[in-house]
């Protein structure tokens, strides 16, 4: 299983304290990107992949199918074996934070977004540096499209 309980272990001894769970999904060589509310007071307008974080005594798996179900609209059904990437940062509570993402193909699902992201659109690989993303995401796009080819 790519999004093992062994990655939440090996992450807390490291000091990590917080986890996140996110996926590229993926259709016909693009990626879904969606754009995070103004009113948000986190990242207000930028554009992430989906991903959320993960409750206490709630497993990684568990974690990205509940945010994917809330934020575009359906679970991950299926994590593509062999893609892997995270980054870490520092949360808006000031915790270690690491953020693990995964692939996700769409397979003929629509995306129906929250209320938590205004807009959504599929990007190529050459359209990643032109996303208003952090680095750490543009870097996670270009580490799938690489990936992907």
């Amino acid at each position: 299983m790519v999004l093992s309980e062994e990655l939440r272990t090996a992450a807390e001894a490291e000091g990590i304290e917080k986890f996140v769970v996110g996926a590229v999904i993926h259709d016909v060589g693009c990626a879904l990107v969606v754009t995070r509310s103004l009113s948000d007071d986190f990242l207000p307008g930028l554009e992430e992949v989906p991903s959320g974080g993960v409750d206490s005594g709630e497993g990684l798996l568990e974690a990205l199918n509940r945010e994917l179900a809330e934020e575009v609209g359906f679970a991950a059904e299926h994590v593509d074996p062999g893609f892997l990437e995270w980054f870490d940062y520092e949360s808006r509570s000031g915790r270690r934070t690491r953020q693990f993402t995964v692939s996700v193909p769409l397979t003929g699902r629509q995306v129906k977004l929250s209320e938590e992201h205004t807009s959504y659109r599929w990007i190529s690989s050459e359209q990643v540096d032109s996303t208003n993303a952090t680095p750490e995401t543009k870097n996670l796009l270009r580490s799938w499209f690489t990936a992907a080819l």
